[in-house]
């Protein structure tokens, strides 16, 4: 049912080869909406639930943005393809597990999905490869606008716009940026970055959000705060504290590098060698050492043009993507085999490691 989408040759994050960017991998906007006179997800009755996603899957599909893009009723998805779904950041896993009445939109391209009847009628997200909160708050705002030229939205002249959840009230707006900080975790400074951050109101998660792993030293980094300030100056806060964190973790690196310099080669080397040459590897270990890559890359050992292909394979490499790749129900150990088959054919393709261009730099 979803082979459109697996397909798609303009995919953001698995076919992006121009707007990859060192340290940060992605920037994702959301905003909680909510119907007025409607209860909220939770409180509806499936009836009720199934009517919303109907009105609004039809008020989304009129819309410029989303078209040629793709609907699906949640329930008729199996469970391997809502994992693809979440490992592609398009749905959340509050929304897999979503009673009867849940449904996504996804525009061409993947830049854009509507969540309806996840925690509140609607969570519109926009993401883009790279760091770009003001390029992805235009679209987003965008959309917003022309939605609400055809939808009510609940909105309070006191609290801002209604949501399930009161820690989303006011402008109902969560922007998260995807960082690659190897260098902070392995320098041990990560934990002293995140104390510090959190204490300005930002908050730092895993790959997949609340409750998941920092496996290959991606983060989720975002604000926290919704009430009492504007969505440009939650933006601007926000980016300013994603600025520092780049500065931090480049620094981080190089300092690694001087004071370490044959052991972090070496662990480049090592993630090479053994992603080029695996035949057995589970997903965590496969993330840890796409991390190096992406290191290198950085360092400029590898061409500039393998970041998106290491990006993409961060996505690939995922136990559902892996899964659907071999279009049959196959064990964990199976998984483990066939994701090493892949890693091993586009690590063929990769140009030899060139460590005299890190000398070059130097």
């Amino acid at each position: 049912m979803i082979e459109s989408l697996i397909n798609d040759e303009l995919a953001e994050l698995t076919q992006s080869a121009k707007k990859a960017a060192p340290v940060v991998l992605s920037t994702r906007i959301r905003l909680a909406r909510n119907l007025v006179g409607q209860p909220f997800p939770e409180r509806a009755d499936v009836l009720q639930r199934r009517e919303l996603l109907t009105r609004c899957a039809d008020q989304l599909s009129a819309l410029p943005q989303m078209n040629k893009g793709n609907f699906f009723d949640i329930a008729d998805l199996s469970v391997l393809e809502k994992q693809v779904l979440v490992e592609r950041h398009l749905i959340s896993r509050e929304l897999c597990d979503g009673e009867a009445g849940a449904g996504v939109y996804i525009n061409k391209g993947q830049t854009c999905s509507v969540m309806i009847n996840e925690e509140d009628h609607l969570r519109i997200q926009f993401l883009k490869a790279g760091f770009n909160l003001k390029s992805v708050w235009k679209l987003i705002d965008a959309l917003d606008s022309e939605l609400e030229k055809t939808i009510d939205v609940a909105f309070s002249e006191d609290f801002g716009y209604l949501t399930a959840c009161p820690t989303n009230l006011g402008t109902g707006l969560r922007a998260s940026v995807m960082m690659h900080l190897p260098g902070l975790v392995i320098s041990g400074q990560m934990e002293r970055v995140i104390r510090a951050v959190s204490q300005l109101g930002i908050t730092v998660r895993g790959l997949f959000g609340e409750g998941s792993d920092a496996s290959g030293h991606i983060f989720q980094i975002s604000n926290q705060q919704t009430l009492g300030e504007s969505e440009s100056d939650i933006l601007e806060s926000l980016a300013n504290v994603l600025k520092t964190v780049i500065d931090h973790e480049l620094n981080a690196r190089f300092k690694y590098l001087e004071e370490n310099r044959a052991k972090l080669l070496d662990q480049i080397g090592r993630a090479f060698g053994a992603l080029k040459y695996v035949h057995v590897i589970a997903s965590d270990e496969a993330l840890n050492l796409l991390s190096f890559i992406r290191l290198a890359v950085d360092f400029g050992i590898l061409p500039e043009a393998n970041r998106a292909d290491v990006d993409r394979l961060v996505i690939e490499s995922q136990p559902g993507h892996v899964q659907y790749a071999a279009q049959e129900g196959i064990a964990p150990e199976a998984r483990d085999i066939a994701r090493a088959d892949k890693l091993r054919k586009e690590f063929s393709n990769l140009p030899a490691l060139a460590f005299d261009k890190l000398e070059e730099q130097e």
